[in-house]
């Protein structure tokens, strides 16, 4: 081991804002602040009968020893900046209101009202909440499709130079890298595009706050030029729930604007249940992140090949690098399904309800499993031994495919009006049947992944209509819209 090495691992194990809560839990202070359970002896029974008391001792608000989330100059400044060494940041924001947090702020601290952002029409529904809120005006730039799979991935180099010649006042580039099913673009060209125009490359890397861990996934975005990266700590690493970091590297953006956008959308009121889980995380992947991803590649790998000879089944791979798309999570499983004649939703209700098994995403062809370095041995023996139940039970090799409608991808990407004015334009309900070319007033997703099948200010299509009714049918979540039984869509006037 080096000496850098073994300075590193030595700074990495400290967790300054667990150690501040652990002092102060063992001070046992007469408390007159809130909130106000009192460090758990106000909790209702039935939350301590589901929870225990012990959670509730590090429940505590903003006291001085526990620093300011939006003013960090001490425990929280500290775990921090141990944040942005573990992730090759410059700058790290912890995130207490998710990664939605960090994408609104990302969008506030780079453009100003009336200024242009290039974003994928695939994006999540939080960039739509920043366009609203901000008045940055988006040029929507349609992800590359694949057919074969039904699946929407991110924007191509070539597309993203497109556009960038046809807006050359452009002040932002945000995508999606890895998408949802684990698929990651060049980014590394796709920052050289940015920064030729001296703008800077957002990335919304909710799903890929492990990359930096290990040498066998993708490389994380920072490593590939991007300026900034959100990522959702929580959703593959050891992070509570909504627990999110921000990562900024470089001179395109100002520091000091995140930090004003966070004040505009963080609580003032910080769960250090979340910031202490944040703090924790970052020094678990630091000193045993490679061997834990180790075991998580091997589950990935193990489910991967057995459940490929699995009639009735496919595996989303990436063998071949096709159009610019060179790199997948491999613990990401996405696994086609319609062989079995069954939809993606009808599947995970079975899984679910009959099987002992919960997948992350449920779609019309498809089904994606996130397998991390909580999942076990004893899991992916009962995710495989679920399949095959389902193969024996459905396959037939004379039983014709199923077939559905594919995502409704606009056929042009420029919206007729930007999210900011049809959010404050005045609309109506419509009957669904009549809706179609008519302005969406609804932001429509099916959750998760939330991102946008219908977008505010786009015109209602016979596609966008299909494939709402027949998600809706066979049981998919579909939020958003203002009647959630989609008998009537809002339109504007």
């Amino acid at each position: 081991m080096t000496l850098s090495q073994h300075t590193f691992l030595n700074s990495q194990s400290k967790m300054p804002l667990i150690e501040a809560l652990r002092t102060l839990i063992s001070q046992k202070n007469v408390a007159f602040h809130a909130p106000g359970h009192k460090q758990g002896h106000g909790i209702p029974q039935s939350l301590e009968k589901l929870l225990g008391k012990t959670v509730f001792t590090a429940d505590l608000p903003e006291l001085p020893e526990l620093d300011n989330l939006f003013a960090p100059s001490g425990v929280i400044k500290k775990a921090q900046e141990l944040a942005a060494e573990a992730f090759g940041a410059e700058n790290t924001w912890f995130l207490v209101n998710g990664s939605t947090c960090g994408i609104i702020a990302a969008i506030l601290a780079t453009c100003n009202p009336g200024d242009k952002i290039i974003l994928p029409r695939n994006i999540h529904q939080s960039a739509i909440t920043g366009l609203i809120i901000s008045g940055a005006v988006p040029v929507f730039l349609n992800p590359y499709y694949d057919p074969l799979w039904d699946l929407s991935y991110s924007i191509t180099p070539n597309a993203l130079k497109q556009v960038l010649e046809e807006n050359s006042d452009v002040k932002a580039v945000m995508i999606v890298y890895p998408t949802y099913h684990g698929i990651c673009g060049d980014i590394k060209v796709i920052a050289d595009i940015t920064h030729r125009q001296g703008i800077p490359l957002l990335v919304d890397e909710a799903h890929g706050g492990h990359f930096t861990f290990h040498q066998d996934l993708p490389p994380c975005a920072l490593s590939m030029g991007a300026d900034l990266t959100v990522q959702s700590t929580h959703k593959v690493l050891g992070a509570m729930t909504q627990a999110s970091m921000l990562h900024l590297q470089g001179t395109r953006i100002d520091p000091q604007r995140i930090s004003r956008a966070l004040q505009l959308i963080e609580s003032t009121s910080p769960s250090y249940l979340l910031l202490a889980s944040l703090d924790a995380a970052r020094q678990q992947m630091a000193l045993y992140g490679k061997e834990l991803l180790d075991k998580t590649i091997e589950f990935a790998n193990k489910a991967r090949q057995q459940l490929s000879h699995i009639q009735g089944l496919s595996i989303l791979d990436l063998k071949e690098p096709f159009c610019s798309f060179y790199y997948l999570d491999t613990t990401r499983l996405t696994v086609n399904i319609t062989a079995l004649g069954l939809s993606g939703f009808e599947v995970d209700k079975i899984l679910h309800q009959q099987l002992g098994i919960t997948a992350e995403l449920p779609m019309l062809r498809h089904l994606a499993f996130i397998i991390s370095m909580g999942n076990t041995t004893d899991d992916i023996t009962k995710l495989i031994a679920a399949f095959q139940i389902l193969s024996n039970s459905y396959f037939s090799p004379h039983s014709p495919i199923s077939s559905f409608p594919h995502l409704p991808i606009p056929p042009s990407p420029h919206s007729p009006i930007s999210p900011r004015e049809t959010f404050f334009a005045a609309t109506k309900m419509v009957d669904f049947n009549y809706s179609l070319g008519r302005i969406s007033g609804d932001l429509i997703c099916t959750y998760p992944p939330g991102i946008p099948i219908l977008m505010p200010g786009e015109k209602i299509t016979d596609q966008t209509l299909e494939y709402l009714k027949t998600v809706l049918a066979l049981g998919a979540s579909v939020t958003g819209c203002s009647d959630s039984s989609l008998q009537k869509l809002k339109v504007l006037v």
